[in-house]
């Protein structure tokens, strides 16, 4: 597949580049891409939820009622998960939510998101570029230039620059990241996918180095 490569004011230049098809072309694998957006929403779990057991909340031990007599149930313990402010049972506590995914399954799945991405025709490459000074208002013009408007774009560049990000950085749906950096929920969460020139051919020789050692098949 080749894509014409653009300048930041969005006028096509007299380049084209090809996209290596063994990274965008290839038959997408949903399930690598499942385990891999699988565990990185598990990796970003702070894991920090706590509650109080029967032995760890505060409040008196004396007996509240009489044991027979009332008509009602035997209560020893206003700590007993049946009162209001007791404690809770089988809740949660601290606890480490990541996994151990394979690299290959990684490198499978960033290849069917960037294949489901081509397919679309939401890949765009574009000339590196950069701003004196970081000014949103630059950045704005960036993709107001490719109808970009205020859906989610991601921007994979070679090297992040300060400026670029700073420029960018008060808009939300907007995404910085370097090609070295790039995953599959970034991928998949964004509607457009803007590879700087330098960006793209270092992602095809990251992914391609990988499926040499260890070639996958569906």
């Amino acid at each position: 597949m080749e894509l014409t490569v653009y300048q930041i004011s969005g006028k096509a230049t007299n380049r084209k580049v090809t996209l290596d098809e063994a990274v965008f072309g290839i038959e997408p694998n949903d399930h690598a891409i499942y385990l891999d957006i699988r565990q990185h929403m598990a990796n970003r779990r702070q894991g920090t939820h706590d509650t109080l057991e029967k032995s760890t909340v505060s409040g008196s031990t004396r007996k509240i009622k009489r044991q027979k007599g009332t008509g009602t149930a035997r209560s020893g313990s206003m700590k007993s998960p049946l009162f209001r402010g007791g404690a809770r049972t089988f809740g949660p506590h601290p606890r480490d939510y990541s996994f151990k995914l394979n690299k290959k399954v990684k490198h499978l799945a960033r290849m069917s998101a960037l294949s489901y991405k081509a397919k679309d025709n939401e890949i765009v490459v574009i000339e590196e570029f950069s701003f004196e000074t970081p000014k949103t208002k630059n950045f704005l013009e960036i993709l107001a230039n490719f109808e970009a408007g205020q859906k989610k774009t991601l921007f994979v560049l070679p090297q992040v620059d300060r400026n670029i990000i700073l420029a960018s950085r008060n808009l939300p749906y907007v995404t910085i990241t370097r090609a070295t950096d790039l995953n599959t929920y970034d991928i998949l969460n964004h509607h457009k996918i803007f590879f700087a020139e330098g960006s793209l051919k270092e992602i095809e020789t990251i992914l391609n180095a990988e499926a040499s050692k260890a070639p996958m098949t569906n």
